[in-house]
């Protein structure tokens, strides 16, 4: 299938705790940024890269992003939503919960992400490789967040949030995909953690590693949302 038709899934159902007191009154997608929702600003870097059609997992305050993107077309996009439901599932549980709407093979992206790349490149690499997932890393050597990968001669050799090895120079860089089978064997409406996922398809050999060379940015702290602001405000 051509990686352009693929939906993109949206993991956009947490507390954003870190944006407090921001988020107390809105979601995270809602948060301004250079005079626009953030989610506007995610939408039209999708839709630049040839990506239209959007599966958002929503959760907290959920529905203010319903009411105001309603199903997309204003912006060119169709968008779709899938809900947590009473208690928050986790990433995992929330891609689970929306596999009905997002067929065999989809894309997946954090709704607090901001990721300035070639998209279609990248989902072009996983069908290639025959896998059930694929991870985009960076090389982040620490300098954003805490390196949590070690991905050496194009493959992931460990990947692990909790405990790091010296080797682990890279980061997960906020974008995957993976065909749906991937989730086999989870439970459904139960609290399951992507990571959880990707490090059992590593186990099996079924993860794929696909190295960014562009940094990240993101509006998951303060920082990161003053520092969005300032790019989107005076682009390069």
């Amino acid at each position: 299938m051509n990686p352009a038709k693929l939906p993109v899934a949206i993991l956009a159902g947490g507390l954003a705790t870190r944006l407090k007191p921001i988020t107390e009154k809105i979601p995270k997608l809602l948060v301004e940024v250079a005079g626009e929702p953030f989610f506007t600003h995610q939408i039209e870097l999708l839709k630049k890269s040839g990506l239209d059609h959007l599966v958002v997992c929503v959760g907290y305050l959920g529905e203010m992003v319903v009411e105001r993107y309603g199903d997309g077309s204003r912006w060119g996009v169709k968008i779709e939503y899938s809900f947590d439901g009473p208690r928050l599932l986790g990433t995992g549980g929330a891609l689970i919960r929306a596999l009905p709407l997002l067929g065999d093979v989809f894309y997946v992206l954090y709704g607090d992400s901001y990721l300035p790349i070639d998209y279609l490149a990248v989902g072009g690499a996983f069908q290639r490789s025959g896998r059930l997932g694929m991870m985009t890393v960076f090389e982040n050597s620490e300098r954003f967040d805490a390196s949590n990968v070690w991905f050496e001669g194009g493959s992931i050799r460990a990947y692990d949030k909790k405990n790091k090895l010296p080797a682990m120079r890279h980061i997960d860089y906020g974008l995957g995909l993976f065909r749906k089978e991937a989730f086999d064997g989870f439970p459904r409406d139960e609290v399951v953690d992507l990571s959880d996922v990707q490090k059992g398809l590593l186990g099996r050999g079924e993860l794929a590693g696909f190295e960014i060379t562009r940094r990240f940015y993101e509006v998951g702290s303060h920082a990161g949302l003053r520092e969005l602001d300032e790019l989107l405000k005076n682009p390069p």
